[in-house]
């Protein structure tokens, strides 16, 4: 059971990139998807989730009309797509599935190592 984030990079401020999480081992569209960031000095913060069966997408209101999470499920992965990004989305995003939704890290058991997101000019 192996989760990986990727897509992760250097980008200008008002930039986009599309973060992936992809899963081995199990299938990713029977569990409840989180993306989480955390920035250096502080605390694991969720910025999205989707849920399994319905893919209902909940996301924190600082992301909310930049941040689009979805499911490609032939692929056994989740995106992030990430807009108009500013300085303080510079963080380690990870991916985390879990057998419901939750904005609590601890409600996940899978982890992905992290991607590191830096928008900068």
């Amino acid at each position: 059971v192996q989760l990986q984030a990727s897509g992760g990079g250097l980008v200008q401020p008002g930039g986009s990139l599309r973060l992936s999480c992809s899963a081995s081992g199990f299938r990713l569209d029977y569990y409840a998807v989180g993306w989480f960031r955390q920035a250096p000095g502080k605390e694991r913060e969720g910025v999205s989730c989707i849920d399994s069966g319905n893919g209902y997408t909940y996301y924190r209101d600082s992301v909310k009309g930049r941040f689009t999470i979805s499911r490609d499920n032939a692929k056994n992965t989740v995106y992030l797509q990430i807009n108009s990004l500013k300085p303080d989305d510079t963080a380690v995003y990870y991916c985390a599935a879990g057998s419901g939704i939750s904005w609590a890290p601890e409600g996940y058991a899978y982890w992905g190592d992290g991607t590191l997101v830096t928008v900068s000019s």
